[in-house]
């Protein structure tokens, strides 16, 4: 089979200003050439030979008209709503996403928001700063929860939501997960809705976590009318995407009482602005887009990174595959 490389090995190009992918294919003895660029202007200036472009948020659409020889973009992220597809289509550029990359520390990341609320460890270090020794609540509702026999409804139900059901199930919580198609048999421990029963079954919930993607039919999925169906003693994870969620709708009901707290990963505006509410909500934690960091990222990328070099070579099957 012909190589579609122009040359016998393909130029690959990765932009990204955090994850040193470069020194990685370094370390695996990759044979192919490969540049790294950490800005969108450093990119303008070498993207015109690069047949395989590694990048993620730095993505925009105009880079396509940078790279006449391009052949497959690599996502260093799950997430692929900011690429315009239609446009790899019409030039027949393969894109894959990462899906998978990060599923064990985007769960695991859930599970420590979820944590952090239950026993609102936020609390703990904040009294820390302050040499206080909180007593223990003579009321038994204002005490620390635990998660066992409570109902978490997890939304979105791939590789991340999956793990995030068993970690859950591990301490004993009764799991209902949403995904976009239900099928005849459900995992072990898991009742599988699709998205019409979703509103239905919020007031079941007593966590709601979001780890689906982005598509148009989960855009601004928890709005005005789920927040109205959530119990004002649940609370909210998010480590999807800011999108998923009106902001505006879950501040109104986390000011008013009507949800008890949100740990957010995730938001419409990133970096989060300093004016946002948010940050000096006491009943908001907040991180900095962090869910999906690993120190195993550049490892887990150029896997799938290399399995798609090679399946481009030999007519093989791309992993992840979106275009």
């Amino acid at each position: 089979m012909t190589k579609p490389w122009r040359g016998d090995k393909p130029q690959i190009c990765v932009a990204h200003a955090h994850y040193d992918l470069k020194g990685e294919l370094a370390r695996r003895g990759s044979p192919y050439p490969c540049t790294q660029v950490t800005s969108l202007d450093a990119l303008e200036k070498v993207a015109h030979d690069a047949e395989v472009l590694v990048v993620s948020m730095l993505w925009k659409d105009r880079i396509l008209d940078w790279t006449p020889n391009l052949k497959l973009v690599q996502s260093v992220s799950a997430g692929v709503d900011h690429y315009g597809q239609d446009l790899f289509r019409e030039r027949g550029i393969h894109l894959c996403s990462a899906q998978g990359v990060n599923a064990n520390a985007v769960s695991d990341h859930a599970m420590g928001l979820l944590l952090n609320l239950s026993r609102r460890l936020y609390e703990a270090r904040d009294d820390q700063k302050k040499s206080y020794w909180r007593p223990t609540s003579t009321k038994a509702d204002e005490r620390l929860h635990e998660l066992s026999s409570k109902t978490v409804l997890i939304v979105g139900f791939g590789g991340i939501g999956a793990r995030v059901a068993s970690l859950c199930r591990a301490f004993g919580m009764n799991v209902i997960a949403m995904r976009r198609s239900v099928p005849e048999t459900s995992p072990e421990g898991v009742r599988i809705i699709g998205q019409k029963d979703f509103l239905s079954t919020l007031p079941l919930a007593d966590v709601v976590i979001l780890t689906c993607p982005l598509t148009p039919e989960t855009f601004g999925l928890m709005g005005v009318d789920a927040f109205a169906a959530m119990r004002p003693d649940a609370v909210l994870i998010n480590v999807a995407r800011g999108k998923v969620v009106d902001e505006a709708a879950m501040i109104d009901v986390l000011q008013s009482g009507k949800l008890a707290a949100a740990a957010l990963d995730t938001f419409v505006e990133e970096p989060l602005p300093a004016s946002s509410p948010l940050w000096g909500m006491e009943n908001v934690v907040v991180t900095p887009h962090a869910a999906g960091e690993t120190q195993f990222y550049e490892r887990n990328v150029v896997d799938i990174l290399l399995h798609n070099i090679q399946a481009m070579e030999t007519g093989g099957a791309l992993k992840n595959q979106i275009v």
